[in-house]
């Protein structure tokens, strides 16, 4: 039976994992008393023990528990201190290349999700050459504010909350989002995108786009549908051609798979991914990582 520990299971993206896993018959699932969840010498213990370890921590953190494991423990890191470190396999498996590192992998990071959403349209470019590397993407994303943790969920359905909860709200105005850093290294990018993240008011799902001039793509808009179709054909991610005037951003709320879809003209095209920030976007990308490590189907658990 395979050993499994959630260092940090009190946290969104942790609590999911462990309800996700706890009805799985193959698995058992390591845990801590509560009073010993802060000694380091019982976390390394456990850690070591485990066949697999979720880190869902603060990257400090993600990067002191990463430091106790010296056994064959593998571990999936779902904070941003690992994604773009040597040594650690970037956890998109449709990736070129991905799912067969990520098999042998003792060392993953799982990806952020407005990052899954933005390299899930430009990396498969990037690497066909459809798309010069020194490119000037923009992206926007928009998500549900079950992604600002804890303390954001709290803040959205208390009673009495601020009224500019009621609109949506543009954040990371500095451009210096924490995912800016996976989004150019591992979609190829020599610059980093204008990224304009937006949160609003429901509760999971999000849809990620970015705008490409004709001009900017070598080829035409059908070589890119026909890249994506190529890419994503997955239950997990795949290509889907949209007839409605509408995208919603809670359209996958509640799943794990992703959605690639092209919109546009032939001189301003619109790319763009959909998905659950909870899903595909965290805990639902950390369990498939864990099926790939553990020769299971890959979908074993997942709302797809």
């Amino acid at each position: 039976m395979t050993k499994v520990f959630i260092d940090g299971s009190a946290g969104t993206t942790g609590l999911r994992i462990h309800e996700r896993l706890a009805d799985r018959k193959e698995l058992e699932i390591l845990s801590l008393p509560p009073e010993l969840r802060k000694d380091r010498a019982a976390r390394e213990e456990i850690l070591n023990a485990a066949d697999v370890a979720f880190l869902c921590l603060p990257d400090a953190a993600a990067i002191e528990a990463a430091d106790l494991v010296h056994g064959d423990t593998a571990v999936i890191d779902t904070s941003t201190a690992h994604r773009t470190e040597p040594g650690w396999d970037y956890g998109f498996p449709e990736l070129h290349g991905l799912r067969e590192k990520i098999a042998v992998s003792r060392r993953i990071g799982n990806p952020g999700c407005h990052a899954s959403g933005f390299i899930s349209l430009v990396e498969p470019l990037v690497h066909e050459g459809l798309v010069s590397p020194d490119t000037a993407f923009t992206c926007f994303s928009v998500t549900g504010y079950s992604g600002g943790g804890k303390s954001m969920i709290a803040d959205y359905e208390a009673e009495g909350r601020d009224a500019a909860m009621d609109s949506p709200r543009q954040y990371a105005l500095g451009q210096s989002h924490k995912h800016l850093k996976e989004m150019v290294k591992i979609s190829g990018l020599t610059t980093a995108p204008f990224f304009c993240p937006i949160v609003a008011d429901y509760y999971s799902g999000m849809a990620v786009t970015v705008p490409l001039f004709r001009k900017d793509l070598k080829g035409s808009v059908e070589d890119v549908k026909q890249l994506y179709q190529a890419c994503y054909h997955s239950k997990i991610v795949h290509y889907k051609e949209y007839t409605e005037g509408l995208i919603a951003g809670n359209a996958l709320s509640g799943r794990d798979d992703m959605v690639i879809t092209v919109a546009g003209n032939d001189e301003r095209i619109l790319l763009i991914s959909t998905f659950d920030n909870l899903g595909k976007g965290a805990s639902g990308a950390a369990i498939q990582n864990m099926n790939i490590l553990l020769g299971l189907d890959e979908t074993t658990g997942l709302a797809v």
